[in-house]
């Protein structure tokens, strides 16, 4: 697949920035496809790399295919379709219908309300799926779901974990939280007792990135979420 270019969001205050941290994301000129590419690419990330370590990015790699897979299989319709996976090249190509659900929105001020009037109801059975089928997922960030023939797709399957892996410190995946995002999750951490240089539990962490979350999603529904979790 050609005719792709880099992927930024558009952030108040910051301007064009990169749209993932591990990743460098690409997307097709007419805005119909989204490509994952699994190379950190230092033009890309404007030499801002974070995720440098090889083993690192093919584990995200791997998880990536792991549970972006999972999805398709059981609920198909909560997720992009998919439409190629490089496994040479680490690029997956998923189906979209322009800019991510956070850019139309407006960062400045997440109106979602006016780009998917039932994207509460929508977001609560893509929470519901992952309780279903296990699986703890970190990366809630709007730029994480498309709209496509009005229903809200989710991407980005790399930061999921499920009760069969051991558990994990937050310090160990520090390189893919933003800076703005680790200042934030820091107190949240201490309020929970959580310390960050200890194994935590799945279910605590999935907890504090719900309550991180609440920078970007109204803190009733984000609440919500925690319930299906609880």
């Amino acid at each position: 697949m050609t005719d792709f270019e880099y992927y930024y969001n558009d952030v108040p205050g910051k301007g064009l920035c990169r749209n993932n941290l591990i990743y460098t994301s690409l997307i097709s000129k007419d805005k119909k496809v989204f490509c994952q590419w699994y190379h950190n690419d230092t033009d890309y990330h404007k030499g801002q790399n974070q995720v440098v370590d090889a083993h690192l990015m093919k584990e995200k790699w791997d998880r990536e295919l792991c549970y972006l897979n999972f999805m398709s299989t059981y609920y198909p319709n909560l997720v992009p379709k998919v439409l190629k996976i490089d496994l040479i090249e680490k690029k997956i190509y998923l189906e979209i219908d322009g800019v991510d659900f956070w850019q139309q929105a407006g960062p400045d001020i997440q109106d979602y309300d006016s780009v998917l009037p039932d994207w509460r109801d929508q977001m609560l059975d893509i929470m519901r799926a992952h309780k279903d089928l296990g699986i703890y997922k970190y990366s809630l960030h709007p730029s994480s779901y498309f709209v496509v023939n009005g229903r809200l797709k989710s991407i980005n399957y790399f930061f999921c974990y499920t009760d069969s892996d051991s558990e994990i410190s937050l310090r160990s995946v520090m390189s893919h939280i933003s800076e703005d995002r680790q200042a934030d999750l820091f107190p949240k951490m201490a309020a929970m007792g959580i310390d960050v240089d200890k194994p935590t539990p799945f279910k605590d962490i999935q907890m504090l990135a719900f309550e991180s979350f609440k920078t970007n999603f109204p803190p009733d529904f984000m609440d919500k979420c925690k319930k299906i979790y609880a």
